[in-house]
């Protein structure tokens, strides 16, 4: 599986911002070739450590890499992008991470070795 994540700052208009992603840009996105899963935060963001600007943040999955960058090669991710200037006309104001993923889970013949927590004892 591959992921790309989408993190936007705190735009002028919050509202605005809001109703524009969510009746024109999600349905766009909605589109896009090969997009197994779409994701958005709600509600506030939470920052561990120091001061958050993020305002949203959205996950799009898809099988692999190839598959991202087919999706926005496509007429509808073209759309995307450019509605994406629309929405963030910034680039600083909003940050784009894809990567692979890797299950920890055993799902994709990836094993974690031992027990690290004193309290996860097999009985």
């Amino acid at each position: 599986m591959a992921q790309m994540i989408v993190i936007y700052k705190t735009p002028k208009n919050p509202a605005a911002f809001d109703r524009h992603y969510f009746e024109f840009h999600a349905p766009l996105a909605r589109q896009l070739p090969r997009l197994r899963k779409y994701e958005t935060s709600r509600g506030p963001i939470i920052s561990l450590y120091g001061a958050v600007e993020a305002h949203f943040v959205s996950t799009l999955h898809f099988d692999s890499l190839s598959d991202i960058n087919s999706a926005f090669m496509s007429e509808c991710g073209r759309a995307c992008a450019a509605d994406r200037q629309q929405l963030v006309p910034h680039a600083n104001d909003v940050q784009m991470f894809l990567f692979d993923t890797l299950s920890l889970d055993g799902t994709d013949g990836f094993q974690v070795p031992g027990r690290f927590c004193s309290g996860d004892q097999d009985s």
